[in-house]
């Protein structure tokens, strides 16, 4: 029945509709936005693999040729002070961080340090076999701190820390291995400034070349390269 004695009853307006629509599209754009997120997947694909493995032989290359070159700079260096030769390591560490930043997935940096180390072995090294030992070990650092991070974190940090991952495994090997029953003095300094060297040139390095090859397009079918462009 009308109300009575002269009110009226009230009904939406049409801009009430147009607001309400705009907040149920809202909130179904958040949800189609959130939904890629939830759904990203671990698993490898074939453009994954074959990435990985140019990136790790290029890298395997520069490991061969730094074997060539290091000495005269190592040398002199461990002539001043025993264990300062350890900033010499981190051209060796590069491998890991560079494949993982990319691919994003569990084993990238793993497999990224072995190869290139299988590749540097079958090139010639001084070290033989025992080259591949060292991207095991440079590989397994660099692969912790990713599986910490729970394979979400890409950022400069996380490079950084896989950069450190690489210099504790290296260290650890290097210290068990070539140097058994070192001082502690020269142990503390040499795994130091090997921790430095991953820090500094396998961490911000790789980043530094992430972004240089986004910047080309040549990562359009990863997450690195997208980000890259979205941020341009």
């Amino acid at each position: 029945m009308p109300a009575q004695g002269g009110r009226h009853s009230h009904f939406p307006c049409p801009r009430f509709f147009r607001e309400r629509d705009q907040r149920v599209h809202a909130t179904i754009d958040s949800l189609t936005d959130a939904a890629p997120k939830r759904a990203r997947s671990l698993k490898w694909r074939p453009v994954d693999i074959v990435i990985a493995a140019v990136l790790a032989v290029a890298a395997g290359v520069v490991f061969w040729v730094w074997d060539l070159v290091s000495n005269p700079v190592g040398a002199p260096l461990e002539a001043a002070l025993p264990g300062l030769q350890g900033l010499i390591n981190g051209p060796w560490l590069f491998a890991g961080v560079l494949v993982g930043l990319i691919v994003r997935k569990p084993g990238a940096a793993l497999f990224g340090e072995l190869v290139a180390a299988s590749v540097s072995a079958l090139l010639g090294t001084v070290w033989g076999p025992l080259t591949l030992l060292s991207g095991l070990a440079q590989g397994l650092g660099v692969e912790v701190v990713f599986a910490i991070l729970l394979y979400r974190r890409w950022g400069l940090g996380a490079a950084l820390l896989g950069g450190l991952g690489a210099g504790v495994g290296e260290s650890v090997l290097d210290l068990t291995v070539w140097y058994p029953g070192a001082k502690p003095l020269f142990a503390l300094l040499y795994a130091s400034t090997t921790i430095v060297s991953g820090i500094v040139i396998a961490g911000l390095g790789s980043w530094l070349l992430v972004k240089a090859l986004a910047k080309t397009g040549a990562l359009s079918r990863f997450a690195a390269g997208r980000e890259a462009v979205a941020r341009s």
